[in-house]
């Protein structure tokens, strides 16, 4: 009993803060990004980030980052990117942290950026690998909306993977959205363009949802 009634207080405190997050929508933020498959290196090095996006809740406003974007402004020719990606990624990276540095304010919502494979903390320890100085986003800041709907609706309440079973159930469109194994052979493939808009298709479906 006494676990249930902890389930159920768990439960209501995550419908509260996703009320409060939903009255404050014009400070809540939705971020997701890319990066290289962190399965499969083998060099001991973290996976590069390729692009991010974050969308304003209220507005729909959507910013982004990515590496083929830096390299369209910098003149750096396509077949060049991959002698440039420290600097390119360097570049993006500066430009997203610049933009968190003026929403320290903000809520963001996120789907399982909980480490340092994948989350916040990636992205922090990749700008300090390429000498930057990060800025952390406030732990109470964060709400992870893959966690929430299992606090929610129950662990069994619907199938692996979980994101691409949500939009098939809510009807929401699937056009340009690709999986991490799919994204990581994108990169792999130097399908920049595609990358990038699978991010700013998973940010508009995590708002959706």
């Amino acid at each position: 009993m006494g676990r249930e009634l902890k389930r159920l207080k768990r439960r209501k405190d995550v419908v509260s803060r996703l009320d409060s997050l939903l009255e404050q929508a014009a400070t809540t933020l939705v971020i997701h990004y890319s990066c290289e498959s962190f399965y499969d290196k083998t060099d001991g090095k973290t996976p590069r980030v390729t692009s991010l996006a974050v969308r304003n809740l209220a507005s729909g406003q959507t910013d982004s980052f990515s590496i083929h974007q830096i390299a369209e402004e910098l003149h750096v020719p396509f077949e060049q990117i991959t002698e440039h990606y420290d600097a390119l990624e360097r570049q993006m990276l500066d430009r997203f942290f610049d933009f968190l540095r003026t929403r320290q304010h903000c809520n963001w919502i996120h789907w399982n950026m909980r480490d340092v494979n994948y989350g916040f903390a990636a992205i922090e320890h990749r700008y300090r690998v390429l000498g930057g100085a990060p800025i952390q986003v406030s732990e109470d800041r964060k709400f992870d909306l893959s966690r929430a709907l299992v606090d929610i609706y129950g662990v069994g309440y619907i199938g692996h993977p979980r994101l691409e079973m949500l939009i098939e159930l809510n009807k929401i469109t699937a056009k340009d959205f690709m999986t991490g194994k799919q994204e990581a052979a994108a990169f792999d493939n130097k399908e920049f363009v595609k990358l990038h808009q699978s991010t700013l298709r998973k940010v508009d479906t995590l708002a959706n949802i």
